[in-house]
């Protein structure tokens, strides 16, 4: 069945239910966001190490990040001037206020923040409100966490609420069978039966569905409580029109997408990244811990399989350079560094890079278009997804 609604933010109004996931370092900059706005989804540009390829990156990594916010945002608007087109912002990044406070200087339609839970988000926005009022200017800039519990939802809906008297412009809601650092324990991933290389088989979907509608339930308390709707889209493990049918049953506005985005001409990656998609098996698709302290989905590859023979062996990794990329990092005891492992993906160094992807990532088979990807979404094309 063809879908045919829009995603309404506010006034933000995309003629799909799509938004297009964050994917750092690299991954999700200017040319995926530009061509998913451009095609009537809501494009997302990862702020996670931004800025990797200035010149000045490897001695003042922090300034570099500022100045690609608002040059990858620009390139981004010249690609689809009326799209809509914002940031993901981990929570977990050293100096968060600052990334989320240049996003909104630069013109984010929306900030979408997750790795961690953004309980200061609302005040950063009010102060940006604030300082450009007082310029004779406007922000529009919309807010929404990402939740993958019905007990992280009503925290961050409570301490909004409580502190800024502020509810999500929108909510994103991201399962087990996301890519990238996932918002769960490894136990509560074994409960859904989310961590095995198989998880078509193993996946507790039904389970997961119903912690969904705990969700929707703490939404609509505070829906009920300012009169307003919050819109929230389901993220993780959305690949197919099946997918995205699914989660509008739920009650979902729409759905969040990365892995399917990989694999598309427009895709920040270089093509040795998305090749390594299109090779990908099931079983090549494995949990790992990331220094983050979270655990992640990712391709296994030469990189991983050396993490772990070190971790075996109890070895220190030497970490040559810090990039200050993490709020909370000791680089004396972490398996590596991710900054240099994210950006060896994005330059290509695949035999030292750390691949994140999402659960289905092994059923690419080809390099697709975005709109193709978003037509094939909604319905609106015969042939079937792979």
């Amino acid at each position: 069945m063809k879908i045919d609604k829009p995603l309404i933010i506010g006034e933000l109004v995309a003629k799909y239910p799509i938004v297009q996931g964050g994917m750092g370092v690299g991954i999700s900059l200017s040319s995926l966001a530009g061509a998913v706005a451009k095609a009537g989804g809501i494009g997302i540009i990862s702020t996670a190490q931004i800025g990797f390829r200035d010149p000045d990156f490897l001695k003042e990594p922090m300034a570099a990040n500022m100045r690609a916010i608002r040059n990858e945002l620009e390139k981004a608007r010249a690609i689809a001037p009326k799209g809509i087109i914002g940031f993901n912002i981990m929570v977990a990044t050293r100096n968060y206020a600052q990334y989320v406070k240049e996003a909104i200087k630069a013109g984010a339609d929306i900030i979408i923040s997750g790795a961690g839970l953004p309980v200061d988000l609302p005040g950063y926005l009010a102060e940006a409100k604030k300082l450009a009022a007082e310029a004779g200017e406007t922000v529009r800039t919309k807010i929404a966490p990402i939740v993958s519990t019905a007990k992280s939802a009503m925290v961050i809906c409570k301490i909004w609420d409580r502190k800024y008297k502020k509810i999500p412009d929108l909510l994103v809601i991201e399962g087990p069978l996301a890519g990238g650092h996932l918002g769960f324990s490894r136990e509560q991933l074994t409960g859904y039966g989310a961590d095995t290389q198989d998880v078509e088989k193993t996946y507790n979907q039904s389970a997961y569905d119903e912690e969904i509608r705990g969700i929707m339930k703490v939404v609509k308390q505070f829906e009920e409580k300012y009169h307003q709707h919050i819109p929230v889209v389901i993220a993780g493990g959305i690949y197919t029109h099946g997918d995205v049918e699914h989660a509008l049953q739920l009650g979902a506005d729409g759905v969040q997408v990365a892995t399917r985005f990989v694999t598309t001409e427009e895709c920040d990656a270089p093509i040795s990244y998305k090749q390594s998609y299109l090779d990908a098996k099931k079983e090549d698709i494995v949990i790992t811990q990331s220094p983050v302290g979270m655990p992640g989905r990712a391709i296994c590859n030469a990189f991983l399989e050396n993490v772990n023979r070190q971790k075996d062996a109890g070895q220190k990794v030497r970490i040559e350079h810090c990039y200050q990329c993490l709020e909370h990092c000791d680089p004396g005891n972490i398996p590596y560094c991710i900054t240099k492992a994210l950006s060896n993906a994005a330059e290509g160094d695949l035999d030292h890079a750390l691949l994140f992807c999402g659960s289905n990532a092994y059923r690419a088979d080809r390099i697709e278009t975005v709109d193709g990807v978003i037509q094939d979404l909604m319905g609106n094309l015969e042939a079937k997804s792979s």
